[in-house]
């Protein structure tokens, strides 16, 4: 705890606050829900949250459990296929930002949670595998990827990309044909960072309160490039906490 809030909770407020009133939002289950329903509550109660089993405008009352929770039927404005959901939404890019987190992530935000290990077919740790990520890294707006952070997380390179965030660095992403924009910003519980724009690897922008740089560093697997104007995340306020903390079901 630091100020009477969690890391995790710093984390998820921060990533709420990326979003605008309005955004549709493709929403992933974990971190990315908890900081989409955050927002929704708080300065963005127009928010359009899309997951990936075909619930749009969903305004769940809890954190749902999984795609399947059936609170995210009930509470939709439309529920749909998931082939139409990837087909006319995701792919001709109607969505404004994806939501995503990550078991890997290396200095040019490439996504892994497939294997960890160097052998695909007998590799040390078999991850829950792609889902929808690969499309919405691909085909969304821009993207936000929210994860904790530690050397385990923030590798040097990827064991396997499972969703493409921008390759090799520079220009990999455009040659590949993907339409969306990419990750704008990686939100963590130390800090943010944001692609370089040209080499468009990942440096640190902001730390969170009582964060320090040489933290950070140790916590990524690579060289970490920090900003020149680098800031502190404000804290959250006591609305985002209780909010937050009545979606968890947690209380304020």
């Amino acid at each position: 705890m630091n100020g009477g809030y969690s890391s995790d909770e710093m984390m998820s407020v921060a990533a709420a606050r990326q979003l605008r009133d309005g955004d549709v939002c493709f929403v992933g289950i974990g971190l990315p829900s908890t900081a989409a329903n955050l927002a929704r509550r708080t300065h963005a109660p127009n928010l359009v949250l899309i997951y990936e089993s075909g619930a749009i405008g969903s305004k769940p009352d809890t954190l749902p459990l999984s795609i399947g929770d059936g609170d995210l039927a009930k509470t939709a404005d439309a529920v749909v296929s998931v082939p139409e959901i990837f087909n006319y939404w995701l792919q001709p890019g109607r969505v404004d930002v994806g939501f995503l987190s990550a078991a890997q992530l290396d200095r040019y935000a490439n996504i892994n949670t497939t294997v960890i290990g160097d052998d695909y077919r007998n590799p040390a740790v078999r991850l829950p595998g792609a889902g929808g990520a690969p499309e919405i890294a691909a085909s969304c707006r821009k993207v936000i990827v929210v994860v904790r952070q530690s050397p385990r997380t923030f590798v040097d390179r990827v064991a396997f990309v499972t969703s493409v965030g921008f390759g090799s660095g520079g220009d990999a992403r455009s040659r590949l044909g993907l339409t969306g924009s990419g990750p704008e910003i990686v939100i963590t519980d130390l800090g943010l960072l944001r692609p370089d724009p040209v080499s468009r690897e990942l440096r640190l922008v902001q730390v969170h309160p009582g964060v320090t740089v040489d933290r950070v560093r140790a916590a990524t697997g690579w060289p970490l490039i920090v900003a020149d104007d680098l800031t502190e995340s404000a804290a959250p306020t006591d609305e985002e906490l209780a909010a937050l903390r009545k979606l968890e079901g947690a209380s304020p």
